[in-house]
């Protein structure tokens, strides 16, 4: 006699969706912004295990904007045009060469790039960048730094490298509603007519805060934030981060991160999210199951 009983893989994908059916429900409607860099955006696997994710989350009701970086792909394309890079507090110098090279990558080669892995996959990408519809308006970044000799503030020339000022979500409202995925740039004008390269991160923060976002993702290269132990802290709120930036547990490029996602959370958003582009749907993990995948920032 034939033993029809599902096998234990297809019982433990049955039981997933069962899990994940009550966040099916929280988020179906609810406007997810995602940043995405780091290494991840090199390697072909996870460049569509994103995209799988991107698409799935749409299927399901969810509607993702996904603003990405490109700061290696930056570097190696002035380095093949012979342009020299600087860097002051790990921001980019960017004279009138770098800045129209930097356009170039982030919103022509990049942006195409994912805007065709969520394509082959049947979604409906739209790429833009905070030019499109005066999506951002930027102004020049504002730097200063000690003199190492003298001790001294003095002000840092980064170029133009800027920041958000103003962000007008329509068209991401309006794309989204017509069923497309919205794929950003993190390049915008100023005020003054320029163009400007704005971090992506930042970028991320301020649309996810303009959109009162539910949920805003910022996948890096890590797992999270870490203790002193190096374990993954996976739920953090705006005092428990001062006391872990006082004590030194969250240093170097942590701090703008987390300094991000509270702005972000200050603006509107429900909840931040940091966590490892590299994992495999490590994005899903963290929101259609009870275990989660990074850290979690809340109010």
């Amino acid at each position: 006699m034939t033993d029809h009983t599902p096998s234990a893989a297809l019982l433990a994908k049955a039981e997933t969706l069962t899990e994940a059916l009550p966040y099916l429900q929280r988020y179906a409607g609810e406007t997810f912004v995602v940043k995405y860099g780091g290494h991840a955006m090199g390697d072909p696997e996870a460049q569509r295990d994103f995209a799988e994710d991107v698409v799935l989350l749409k299927a399901v009701g969810i509607n993702p904007v996904v603003v990405h970086g490109g700061g290696p792909q930056i570097g190696a394309m002035l380095k093949r045009l012979g342009v020299e890079s600087q860097f002051v507090g790990g921001l980019r110098v960017t004279d009138a060469a770098t800045a129209e090279v930097a356009e170039m990558v982030l919103a022509g080669k990049i942006n195409k790039e994912i805007v065709g892995w969520i394509a082959a996959l049947g979604g409906r990408a739209v790429g833009l960048s905070g030019k499109d519809a005066n999506l951002v308006i930027a102004e020049k970044v504002q730097r200063t730094e000690a003199d190492p000799n003298s001790g001294i503030e003095r002000h840092v020339d980064l170029g133009f490298v800027g920041d958000p000022v103003t962000v007008d979500p329509r068209i991401l409202t309006n794309l989204a509603a017509d069923n497309f995925i919205p794929v950003v740039a993190p390049v915008a004008l100023g005020a003054d007519g320029a163009t400007y390269n704005i971090n992506a991160d930042t970028m991320a923060g301020a649309i996810a805060g303009a959109l009162g976002a539910k949920r805003f993702f910022l996948l890096t290269d890590v797992a999270g934030v870490l203790d002193k132990a190096g374990e993954l802290l996976t739920d953090l709120d705006e005092a428990k981060i001062a006391a872990l930036k006082a004590d030194g547990t969250i240093s170097g490029g942590m701090i703008p991160k987390v300094d991000t996602c509270v702005a972000a959370i200050e603006a509107g958003v429900e909840a931040a999210v940091i966590l490892d582009g590299r994992i495999p749907h490590g994005m899903l993990l963290e929101i259609f199951t009870r275990r989660g995948a990074g850290t979690l920032i809340g109010k």
